[in-house]
């Protein structure tokens, strides 16, 4: 990750998600997710986001984990498809969440989702907030940027300075999240190309005998990691 000023370095982001990354709630199925080897980025058939909402995802998760550090980027990994996919589906329509109100955007995060409007909405309508502000304050859609201002803009967002509606705060939160989901989920699910990022942390994947291992501190596992689908890197 590229170090926006109050975002964590890319190294502690790393180390810090790989055993939090929560997938409850992904919108695919193993059978679903079985595809032929993956197009071009530039040639893939979006489910959900349009093609200026494609090029937004496209330009800031490649600034949450850039390409240019020690291990893989969020486009190596082919994280937008993860998201694309996922807001396509069951979590994109909050379909398992409890979405009735009250709704208080001035509640604190501990209190949970607090908007009526789904994940997919919330990109739906906060993409096009934030790119006007984008416009208004740097001259340019936020893909349209260059990697300083993406980074200003970024960590703007998280501030809350654009000051979109209260009803789109968890904006930023949820980017992040389907960010680091994306980059550590099993490839099944769109993300986490050839298990590049499970390869770079030396996470044994979907191995069924591991459990000897993780008080073994200090030791690199001598195996790579495995998929669901029983894919091996």
């Amino acid at each position: 990750m590229t170090d926006i000023p109050g975002l964590p370095s890319r190294r502690s982001f790393l180390k810090g998600s790989a055993a939090g990354v929560a997938l409850t709630g992904l919108a695919l199925s193993a059978a679903e997710a079985e595809a032929a080897p993956p197009v071009p980025l530039d040639q893939y058939e979006r489910e959900y986001l349009t093609a200026d909402e494609w090029a937004f995802v496209m330009a800031a998760t490649a600034r949450l984990i850039p390409s240019d550090g020690d291990g893989p980027g969020a486009i190596e990994a082919r994280v937008p498809v993860f998201i694309d996919r996922q807001l396509a589906g069951d979590y994109g329509r909050a379909d398992d969440w409890y979405m009735e109100g009250p709704h208080d955007a001035s509640a604190a995060p501990a209190r949970g989702w607090q908007t009526p409007l789904s994940p997919a909405e919330v990109y739906r309508q906060g993409i096009p907030a934030f790119d006007a502000w984008c416009e208004t304050t740097y001259g340019a859609a936020f893909a349209a940027l260059d990697a300083d201002r993406q980074d200003e803009a970024l960590a703007a967002l998280q501030k809350g300075e654009p000051g979109l509606d209260p009803e789109l705060r968890d904006f930023f939160t949820i980017l992040l999240a389907n960010t680091k989901e994306g980059y550590f989920a099993d490839p099944l699910y769109g993300g986490n190309h050839g298990m590049q990022a499970w390869v770079y942390i030396g996470f044994p994947g979907a191995r069924a005998a591991y459990r000897e291992w993780p008080e073994r501190h200090n030791i690199e596992y001598p195996l790579g990691p495995v998929s669901i689908s029983g894919e091996r890197a």
